[in-house]
């Protein structure tokens, strides 16, 4: 079975065993893949970027978060920019580890195996918001989902692509940009599986994954939902900033 076969179809699905054999081997690959999952998640670049290039620590600035729009706004563009490719990086091998048990299972622009990849993605979430190597304080997990939405589902990604882009420039609040795509994930994968495959249902860990990340994600951010409620959410710039001095009660736009 060669790599592209065996990524799209899953290894379980090429070993023959009794049917007693296979179900504990699909427990074991799923346990071993949500671990995977989560303790990825755990690898924080802006923590590890921060402290190897800045001999800092980026929870100490800004809104604490250790997440990508905080190091824009603490370091600037190029630590935004690698902090980006290494949660990216860590998010994709997450799912490409489960994808190797279970397979992606790729049909018209989706992935429809019974969902474990997306169980992967949720995982690495969890394990980027509350790491076990930084006492559980990370980020806000929206690049994780982007990332796995990017791999899982890239025509909704690109669709939601479009969103964020139009909310955070008309609005400058990236935190209302990510809360409003991440709520719109679920409905747009349920309604892109309805409208390709003439009415099929979404399979049931999907659409309970992508309403649990939803959830998630909106629960992430309820503090900066409440700053734009009082209008007082600052907001995003593109301009190199100094390094500010650490201050404890300073909170600002949305870190993913």
């Amino acid at each position: 079975m060669n790599l592209f076969k065996l990524l799209n179809e899953g290894l379980i699905y090429s070993i023959h065993v009794e049917e007693w054999q296979f179900y504990v081997l699909i427990a074991a690959f799923l346990i071993f893949g949500i671990a995977a999952a989560y303790l990825l998640g755990s690898v924080n670049s802006a923590i590890i970027i921060s402290k190897l290039i800045y001999r800092d620590d980026i929870r100490r600035h800004g809104s604490g978060n250790a997440g990508t729009t905080n190091m824009l706004r603490t370091y600037g563009k190029g630590a935004a920019v690698l902090t980006l490719l290494g949660d990216m990086v860590k998010t994709a091998l997450a799912i490409l580890i489960m994808a190797v048990f279970f397979g992606f299972r790729y049909n018209m622009g989706i992935s429809l195996n019974e969902g474990y990849c997306y169980i992967a993605g949720l995982f690495a979430v969890l394990g980027h918001v509350f790491p076990i190597y930084y006492g559980f304080k990370g980020g806000k997990g929206v690049l994780c989902i982007s990332t796995m939405a990017l791999i899982l589902t890239p025509i909704i990604f690109l669709i939601l692509l479009v969103v964020f882009i139009a909310i955070v420039a008309v609005s400058k609040y990236v935190s209302l940009g990510s809360v409003s795509v991440a709520v719109l994930y679920p409905i747009m994968v349920t309604s892109y599986v309805k409208l390709v495959f003439g009415g099929m249902p979404t399979p049931g860990l999907i659409t309970l994954c992508t309403i649990l990340l939803a959830i998630f994600i909106v629960w992430c951010h309820r503090h900066n939902l409440q700053r734009i409620s009082d209008r007082t959410e600052s907001k995003i710039s593109f301009k190199k900033k100094a390094i500010p001095a650490p201050a404890e009660d300073e909170k600002s736009e949305d870190d993913e």
